[in-house]
């Protein structure tokens, strides 16, 4: 392998241990999210909007 393939190959593995993880990470969060109880939702509304 020359060195571009070793280049190329590093940053492909790089890429895509990235791209996996944030996929991971976002379907995580959704899960997560979806437990949540709508009056906790605190990214869905403002304080004002809940009373506090």
């Amino acid at each position: 392998m020359t060195h571009l393939g070793y280049l190329l190959a590093g940053w492909g593995l790089s890429s895509f241990i990235v791209l996996l993880y944030a996929f991971r990470l976002l379907k995580r969060g959704a899960q997560l999210s979806a437990r949540v109880p709508s009056d906790q939702a605190r990214w869905m509304s403002s304080p004002k909007q809940n009373g506090r």
